[in-house]
């Protein structure tokens, strides 16, 4: 790809048109997403977030940046963490999603120190060294310039903090792989057409997953980008990997 195309899913296209697309399909999906996300996973992206709340290791007086944070699930959880001195931040582009992560905050009744930013992960809206953790979840295959977003993250984490980042990523299971496949382009646009009427923003979901950098990849692109000690660990044969990396 050029500087000035990318691609949607397996679809080439202009770079200006992707944050456009993408926004329509949250748009499309906002309302069902927490629901689909259970259906498509059997329940596995709860267990997954974990992880990253885990490898966060918050402490109470952090500032977190929850980047793409949609729905504000992991939100929910850093607020718990956090103290009066503490702060989550949830920034989504999409203003669907966050509409639906702050009624998701109403209706748990979390009144600790968060704040909603709608805004660009490629050109975040915060000073130099302002978090102690970056989390994103499912968020970085849908950027259209990865690696300027990484570098976003790193200029914004402070020295002696950490990003962890969960994403989609290479099946290194062989057997599982064909299963993976059949189920990614058959089960989950049906389950899109049934549950959000949706068919086509799940049939992108599975093309954006085979397009995203693989876990050496993206291991040597966070580096590139100024993390260091960079490091992932593969969840479930590596349907989905988690990644670390370290501000010094």
């Amino acid at each position: 790809m050029s500087e000035k195309t990318t691609h949607f899913g397996y679809q080439p296209i202009a770079a200006e048109q992707k944050t456009k697309r993408v926004a329509a399909v949250f748009h499309s999906v906002a309302e069902r997403y927490d629901l689909m996300n259970d259906l498509m996973s059997f329940g596995l992206h709860r267990l997954w977030k974990r992880f990253v709340i885990a490898r966060c290791m918050v402490r109470p007086n952090h500032w977190i940046l929850d980047l793409a944070g949609g729905t504000a699930d992991l939100t929910q959880h850093f607020a718990k963490k956090i103290s009066n001195s503490g702060k989550v931040i949830l920034v989504d582009i999409n203003e669907a999603m966050l509409a639906k992560g702050r009624e998701r905050l109403l209706n748990a009744g979390v009144v600790k120190p968060v704040s909603f930013v709608q805004a660009n992960a490629e050109t975040l809206p915060f000073l130099n060294n302002t978090f102690d953790r970056i989390a994103i979840a499912f968020g970085l295959r849908n950027i259209t310039y990865k690696e300027q977003a990484l570098k976003e993250m790193a200029r914004v984490l402070k020295p002696g903090g950490r990003v962890v980042i969960l994403e989609f990523s290479e099946v290194t299971s062989k057997p599982l792989h064909a299963l993976y496949d059949a189920y990614s382009f058959s089960v989950l646009p049906m389950l899109g057409k049934l549950i959000c009427q949706d068919a086509e923003s799940y049939r992108y979901l599975a093309e954006s997953i085979r397009m995203h950098p693989n876990q050496e990849t993206l291991k040597l692109m966070m580096s590139e980008a100024g993390f260091e000690k960079c490091e992932y660990q593969n969840l479930h044969s590596g349907i989905v990997a988690l990644h670390v990396g370290y501000k010094f």
